[in-house]
């Protein structure tokens, strides 16, 4: 059967999978570029909502179907039409198409539609530039090294697809393309180190959103009770190096917010005003030996810094406007949204608040009417007792640790649910019936007795401990070290530290010991045939990581400018800063001008080779044209010599299918230019008279 002559060409369907190399060149480029969408949209799936990461799977899944069948694309109108039904889903989800959040989910979208649209270089270059901002988004949500190395990658294979858009000619290799993105990125590299040592930090707005914050970190407030089961958090809190022999694991509390008001369910903090403001009775008298250290802190949702009690002087961070107030807190002018590195001092004996009763140590004595009756008296009736009814408040405090340690106190991260009808008396259900639970139960309760005894007392949040073997120097305080304590104020002394927990579970304080969270399926593997290794494995990750922070993500304006007095600036100021800046960029454009110049008037060698054949065969009665092909030039030479020259005639051939072939390549091989080369002269020397 005939087809009629305005009948459409069979459409020529591919096999499921013929095999990467048997693939025509714009299936494989297309499958290509799906691929390195795929893989730098994946990091992404855990902030994208549900529908966006399968709507986004489905579109490129559909587009690799596309090219492995060699089908026609889908129309405009279907793609508006999906188009607008994500647009509907993002305004359903986010509630805007503003933002962080909705952006980034739109980008994604219109990224992957975009890939339907594949018709014409322009719309590859459209999505190449897509793929590169989506792997800049992902910056905004983690700056980790993981993600760093993923984006590289990433940032790879866009390099890779744009390589192969301008490579028209032939099949060439991934291989080849995949190498000449790799040199193209490695040229580059001085340009972006230079940037990144020299380009002024502007903060705050040189931070960029950090990771998600911790479920167990530090908060401004506490409820005691309402976690049924504290899952421990294994990521890093902050690192700390000393100067000299590090303090012993109990001596080691980092201050964080201070709880005073107490509503029966809530701990939170009083008003404190600045200790500047407070007078003689808010100072901090210290003494012994001073202690140096640097402390890298993680991002916090906190306003303040957990800094080693008790640090004397506010430490200096760019960005940050540090303030000590009166119950020892250092608050920030803002959050600390961004990972910080500063050095300060800490003395470990030191003396806090008014030697002598004032009204503000009132606020410390209040509870809430008719809340935990039971353990008001309880504290009451201890109290009460002939040897407590004239006792200091040290003693008192003493009296209530020894009860603790002899009262089948447990301490466990899994309590349960204390107060579960809503009602004011979870600190009763925890002191006087189950008795379990963790440090924050404790240190609530133990405040709760301490004033229902009439002592001012509060509690004090923070971390506590720190892995027992340094990394690269650095000691880190996990979230898991989160930690609730007390104090209370005796009368010549001031406001005294008490930690309950070390009453019923010492090794807590003393040597750190942590409850460890589970650990997953290949830890656990690993562990189970050798702890050592294991740990060995997780040290060198802590140790890359620690590294990853204190030279890229901690790279400060500060150390921009000792940069400069290494190289010889005596005093630096921003103003020299910009000046190298700007001559180091003019240097390397007019290194970059130089090579372009010099590139543009090299001639490749396969192409100088058939311009010396061409004047070579000139003599013999051939004039090549600069547009005639070497098969062109190879036929030639076969209808005026025959036989004789049908050697170089092959060559030629040869030559042509290297250069414009299937497997095309961009520099022909060495050994073929030169036999081309000697079969020219042979055949000159054959032909022309002696």
């Amino acid at each position: 059967m005939e087809l009629s002559a305005a009948a459409p060409p069979p459409r020529r369907l591919l096999p499921l999978w013929p095999g990467w190399r048997q693939l025509p060149r714009d299936a494989r480029d297309t499958l290509f570029l799906v691929g390195v969408i795929g893989w730098t949209v994946l990091p992404h799936l855990g902030h994208l909502p549900l529908w966006c990461a399968l709507l986004t799977g489905a579109v490129l899944l559909w587009r690799a179907r596309l090219a492995l069948a060699n089908d026609a694309l889908p129309g405009r109108w279907w793609l508006v039409a999906v188009l607008c039904v994500a647009i509907g889903l993002t305004l359903w989800t986010h509630r805007t198409l503003l933002g962080k959040e909705a952006g980034v989910t739109m980008l994604v979208v219109l990224m992957a539609l975009k890939t339907l649209e594949l018709r014409a270089r322009r719309d590859a270059f459209v999505v190449f530039f897509l793929g590169f901002f989506v792997v800049l988004t992902q910056f905004l949500y983690s700056q980790s090294l993981p993600v760093a190395v993923a984006m590289l990658v990433a940032v790879w294979g866009l390099l890779t697809a744009l390589v192969l858009a301008h490579m028209p000619v032939g099949q060439p290799a991934l291989r080849q393309a995949a190498s000449l993105a790799a040199r193209c990125a490695l040229y580059g590299a001085p340009v972006m180190v230079l940037l990144f040592m020299l380009f002024p930090r502007i903060g705050p707005l040189w931070g960029v959103p950090k990771d998600g914050l911790s479920t167990t970190g530090l908060s401004m407030s506490m409820q005691m009770g309402s976690i049924a089961e504290l899952v421990a958090d294994d990521s890093v809190a902050l690192r700390v190096r000393f100067s000299s022999a590090p303090p012993p694991p109990e001596a080691l509390y980092f201050r964080g917010p201070v709880l005073g008001r107490f509503d029966g369910r809530d701990w939170l903090p009083l008003p404190s005003p600045p200790a500047s403001r407070q007078g003689a009775g808010a100072e901090l008298r210290v003494s012994g030996r001073a202690i140096d250290y640097e402390m890298t802190l993680e991002p916090s949702r906190l306003p303040l810094l957990p800094l080693l009690e008790a640090t004397p002087e506010a430490p200096r961070i760019d960005g940050l406007r540090v303030t000590r107030t009166g119950d020892l807190q250092w608050r920030t002018n803002r959050p600390v949204a961004e990972r910080v590195r500063f050095k300060a001092q800490a003395r470990l004996a030191f003396e806090l608040g008014p030697l002598e009763e004032v009204p503000g140590l009132q606020a410390y004595l209040d509870l809430p009417p008719g809340a935990n009756p039971r353990t008001r008296a309880w504290a009451e009736a201890l109290h009460a007792e002939p040897r407590n009814a004239q006792a200091s408040a040290a003693a008192l405090a003493q009296a209530v640790m020894e009860h603790i340690r002899r009262a089948g106190f447990v301490y466990t991260l899994t309590p349960g649910l204390y107060a579960e009808d809503g009602g004011l008396n979870g600190i009763d259900e925890f002191w006087i019936d189950r008795k379990q639970g963790f440090c924050e139960h404790y240190a609530a309760a133990f405040v709760v007795v301490m004033r229902a005894m009439g002592v001012p007392a509060r509690v004090v949040t923070g971390y506590q401990g720190a892995d027992a073997e340094p990394i690269d120097g650095f000691h880190i305080v996990r979230q898991s070290n989160a930690h609730a304590w007390a104090e209370y104020w005796q009368e010549g002394r001031g406001w005294l530290r008490a930690d309950p927990t070390a009453a019923v579970a010492p090794d807590r304080i003393v040597r750190s010991l942590r409850l460890e969270p589970a650990p997953g399926l290949v830890a656990s593997a690993i562990g189970g045939v050798s702890p050592a290794l294991l740990a060995r494995l997780r040290n060198g990750w802590e140790g890359l990581n620690n590294r990853w922070n204190q030279w890229v993500l901690n790279y400060s304006r500060g150390q921009q400018l000792d940069l400069l007095k290494d190289i010889g600036f005596s005093a630096p100021s921003w103003e020299d800063l910009a000046l190298l800046l700007i001559g180091a960029l003019s240097s390397l454009s007019l290194a970059g001008a130089a090579w372009a110049w010099w590139e543009r008037r090299r001639v490749e060698p396969w192409a100088r080779e058939l311009a010396r054949l061409r004047v070579a065969l000139r003599p013999l009665g051939i004039d090549a044209g600069l547009h005639e092909s070497p098969g062109a030039i190879g036929k030639r030479v076969t209808s005026r010599f025959g036989g004789a020259g049908a050697a170089l005639a092959e060559l030629l051939a040869r030559l042509e299918l290297q250069r414009y072939g299937r497997d095309a390549q961009r520099d022909p091989p060495s050994g073929l230019l030169r036999a081309l080369r000697a079969e020219a002269r042979r055949l000159t020397r054959r032909q022309l008279p002696a």
